[in-house]
């Protein structure tokens, strides 16, 4: 049997935060984080969410200062309200037989 040795200075914070430069894996991971699927909602866990994407963004500097000033305002209004307004729009669209996908924007190159 052949021993393979992990490199044990990595997190798995920082794997993740790695994982979440593809956009992919980014979109899918808030998406995860939305689908109640008759889940009670965690606004914590959405913010840590959003955090980690933002974290990812700004290590590969590919956050403008419009990105996050968007962030600031989202994040304090998930705080004040616990995400109450986005969790009553994802139920409301569930009762109507809909889902709300999150995916990467097109991008034109």
């Amino acid at each position: 049997m052949k021993t393979v040795k992990t490199p044990l200075s990595d997190s798995w914070q920082e794997a993740l935060i790695e994982s979440l430069q593809d956009p992919l894996r980014a979109a899918s991971y808030i998406e995860a984080i939305l689908d109640l699927e008759g889940e009670e909602p965690d606004p914590k866990l959405l913010r840590a969410s959003l955090q980690d994407v933002i974290e990812s963004r700004k290590r590969t500097n590919c956050l403008s200062e419009e990105i996050e000033r968007y962030y600031k305002t989202c994040d304090r209004q998930l705080a004040d309200s616990e995400g109450r307004e986005i969790y009553a729009l994802i139920e409301l669209l569930n009762a109507l037989g809909f889902v709300l996908e999150i995916k990467p924007k097109k991008t034109t190159t």
